[in-house]
């Protein structure tokens, strides 16, 4: 164990105290200003630009709030200092909500000028091909969940910063072959992204698996955390493995759902319309005078 490691926790929670650390503020604000700013006053200076659509504007104002409730405030202060389980709501919201809908929020002719940088255009397409970024974003979110790597981050702030920065990046990148607003760096076809956003999550469900139903205490961080709530260290550490198993495959699925009624929304509307063009022409009836 880690003797000194008690001096690292806090021993009160507050659900109403709201701590915002000046390391997360300023990268936020730089990010936000930096997309409001493309999207209003310099707009002009980008080849191609339209108006952004107000849905796209609200789906990445979204992706900002999220970010700032998962990894500031009382979720922040729960799973660094008290909970297993609430650091797995954490990561969920940060790796499998957000990205998709900041994906979504980014018009193409916002993100087109990145390709610009050298190489960066082939390495984005490598990245984002569906092997590559499905090994890469488990690879990374299962190597930081050995109990090693888990304990040094939650010991070292700085770690700990990296971690974020990595589930959120490699977030990212597992959801481009899905959500990609670059045509130079494509979607994959519809029934592609079905697929592989089914094999997605089956290392996912391994790790949660492993996670709930072992008899040990993997995370000494959390075993050394003062009892805040009248839940044990164990069955803390099962609900994290629950809520990343069950809640985790739920979005995935419901991506899976999206893509499919995305896909066969075009046939259903061209059905419709080809009905229609073959219905008889009835002419109205005459009036009776």
């Amino acid at each position: 164990m880690y003797p000194l490691a008690v001096l690292l926790h806090t021993e009160s929670f507050s659900w109403s105290e709201w701590k915002i650390y000046p390391s997360f503020l300023v990268g936020w604000l730089l990010f936000g200003a930096a997309y409001y700013l493309f999207a209003g006053p310099l707009r002009r200076y980008f080849p191609g630009s339209a108006p952004v659509p107000a849905l796209k504007l609200a789906s990445f104002t979204g992706s900002l709030l999220l970010m700032l409730v998962a990894l500031q405030g009382p979720l922040h202060e729960l799973s660094d200092y008290f909970l297993f389980s609430a650091h797995m709501v954490q990561h969920l919201a940060v790796m499998l909500v957000m990205p998709p809908f900041l994906l979504y929020g980014i018009p193409a002719w916002m993100a087109r000028p990145a390709l610009r940088v050298p190489g960066l255009l082939r390495a984005a397409r490598w990245l984002t091909l569906p092997v590559v970024a499905f090994l890469l974003n488990n690879a990374i979110f299962g190597a930081w969940h050995f109990p090693g790597p888990y304990d040094l981050m939650m010991r070292n702030h700085g770690v700990h910063v990296v971690m974020h920065l990595m589930i959120m990046t490699t977030g990212m990148i597992m959801w481009w072959p899905v959500m990609s607003p670059l045509p130079e760096v494509p979607r994959i076809a519809p029934p592609l992204q079905m697929l592989y956003l089914f094999i997605l999550g089956v290392p996912m469900m391994v790790v949660a698996a492993l996670i709930t139903f072992t008899n040990d205490t993997l995370y000494p961080w959390y075993a050394e955390a003062p009892r805040i709530f009248a839940i044990s260290v164990l069955d803390d550490q099962r609900l994290g493995g629950v809520i990343m198993w069950v809640p985790g495959a739920l979005v995935l699925w419901l991506a899976i759902t999206l893509v499919y009624f995305r896909w066969t929304r075009p046939e259903i509307r061209e059905d419709e319309e080809s009905f229609v063009a073959r219905m008889p022409i009835v002419p109205p009836p005459h009036p009776d005078f």
